[in-house]
């Protein structure tokens, strides 16, 4: 049918292909928080030919030193704090990647964008609503660039999925589900920085809960959150007994265990929008559900990944009626030579270099951060609340 090739027509294999990079100054970047996902992070760095890693920070002692060390990175100063890092002003830093806990994402970038350094931030944005308010002021105040870490952004079927809905093929949409979890997956592996009160803030929610709300508030181009109704439980977390613990460990770490595991959320976005969500690091099911953007032309199914790994889970199919008659069109899956991750460092140094914008914006990703927290509010005060962003 000429529809359905027309559709298929608009997701042909987009050749890959890389400029070549200036690598007549390098930029100078420093690490906060060398932590697990700091390993991506300077991973990606290394690659970059016009970088130079000239610093790290971590709370811990020795911590950073022992990352450098594991890193084959020579040379990096290490310091003890944030702070100490960023008021050394002989390190000349361009940009920084902000790789604590949750609860220190905020204070750490305010400072970096205050000092005049470019930020790559890891998500999610911060914890709370007013946090990423005094983040955008921030960031506005010192004309630096400052990007989220949302790399699923890059993912060829991500891309796919947005112009699918920006084509209007879908029509007018009206109702949206999303979320995805994980049968048993609290991140504990690497200690209980994630589920702590005091360092994660927020769980399951904030971790993976704002893959999934990117993922369809991007291809809906981010329309403003109204009201919401929230929900979140931590029964699993809880659990002494929970099988996803490290042997011995469940005593210890349910007695520590001081965030979500579960959360879902009734939210009415701009343009009378629906947004059915739900987020799990620990249930009995195998999935919450595939993602379903319904139109009034036609809908559009993303299957379900185990635990939300930044792509979907299988072809991506578009319900609709075609000459009277009621089909389905199968998009195939996209591959790409490029990861995720070396996008999003890639694009944010671009940036930097030539006075870009921000690949991931804070202006969009409040409104994701703004939804997580008034679900964590909402179900604290047990009834639906507006969400109010003040200007900025």
């Amino acid at each position: 049918m000429a529809n359905q090739d027309a559709i298929l027509d608009m997701f042909k294999s987009e050749q890959s292909g890389s400029d070549a990079i200036d690598t007549s100054k390098k930029l100078r970047v420093g690490i906060i928080g060398t932590g697990w996902i700091a390993n991506a992070h300077v991973r990606e760095y290394k690659k970059m030919p016009d970088v130079e890693i000239v610093a790290g920070a971590d709370l811990i002692e020795g911590k950073a030193e022992a990352f450098f060390k594991e890193q084959g990175i020579e040379g990096a100063r290490c310091y003890s704090s944030h702070k100490e890092m960023l008021d050394d002003e002989s390190l000349k830093l361009d940009a920084v990647s902000v790789c604590t806990y949750n609860m220190t994402h905020a204070e750490c970038t305010i400072y970096a964008l205050d000092k005049g350094v470019n930020v790559l931030l890891e998500k999610p944005m911060c914890v709370t609503t007013e946090e990423a308010v005094e983040i955008m002021r921030a960031e506005k105040r010192s004309g630096k660039i400052l990007s989220i870490g949302f790399q699923p952004r890059f993912d060829p079927n991500m891309k796919m999925l947005k112009a699918v809905v920006q084509s209007g093929v879908l029509g007018q949409i009206y109702y949206i589900q999303t979320g995805g979890g994980r049968r048993r997956g609290i991140p504990t592996p690497f200690g209980t920085t994630f589920i702590e009160k005091e360092t994660g803030g927020i769980g399951a929610l904030g971790d993976i809960g704002c893959y999934s709300l990117d993922m369809v508030l991007n291809a809906i181009g981010y329309p403003k959150p109204l009201t919401v109704s929230g929900y979140k439980s931590d029964f699993f977390g809880k659990d002494p007994n929970y099988s996803g613990y490290p042997k011995g460990k469940g005593e210890e770490y349910s007695k520590k265990f001081g965030v979500d595991d579960f959360a879902a959320g009734f939210v009415r976005l701009e343009g009378g929008i629906i947004l059915d969500f739900r987020i799990s690091w620990a249930m009995n099911l195998d999935t919450t559900g595939d993602t379903i953007i319904m139109g009034t032309k036609a809908s559009l199914k993303i299957p379900s990944t185990e635990c939300w790994n930044g792509t979907t889970g299988g072809p991506m199919i578009i319900y609709s009626e075609v000459g009277g008659e009621q089909v389905q069109t199968e998009l195939p899956m996209k591959n790409s030579d490029v990861g995720c991750f070396e996008v999003k460092v890639r694009s944010f140094l671009d940036a930097i270099k030539n006075g870009g914008v921000a690949p991931i914006s804070s202006s969009e990703i409040i409104y994701n951060q703004a939804i997580i927290d008034g679900i964590a509010k909402s179900a604290e005060l047990g009834h639906e609340i507006e969400i109010n962003i003040p200007e900025i």
